[in-house]
């Protein structure tokens, strides 16, 4: 069974920085692709940032050129640079992975709050 704690949100003014992590536990190895998703209040869940073992990404339209998603495979963590920040980026921010063998199975953290406020 895999864990994923998400750590480094917070309140951040517009324009500013903030970068999330996450980190996977226990059968850490087991995991393929990465990613992050976010959900605003009243509005269905939709796409940050994705990330596969071999570093191909993938990104929402919105944060395009602003957000970077990286990864360390050795210690099973997912990494989420968000920089130009916009309120529109304010979110509870979900860690996700997708099991390595079982591509059906994923798992998600418990959500992280970024506000992004003046």
């Amino acid at each position: 069974q895999v864990q994923l704690v998400e750590s480094g949100g917070g309140l951040v003014q517009p324009g500013g920085s903030l970068t999330l992590s996450c980190a996977a536990s226990g059968s850490g190895f087991s995991i393929n692709a990465m990613g992050w998703y976010r959900q605003a209040p009243g509005k269905q869940r939709e796409l940050v940032a994705t990330i596969t073992r071999g570093s191909s990404t993938n990104y929402g339209d919105s944060v395009k050129g602003r957000f970077t998603i990286s990864r360390d495979n050795a210690k099973g963590t997912v990494y989420l640079q968000m920089n130009s920040l916009k309120p529109d980026d304010t979110a509870v921010y979900y860690c996700n992975a997708v099991d390595r063998f079982i591509p059906s199975r994923t798992y998600w953290g418990q959500g992280t709050q970024v506000t992004v406020s003046s």
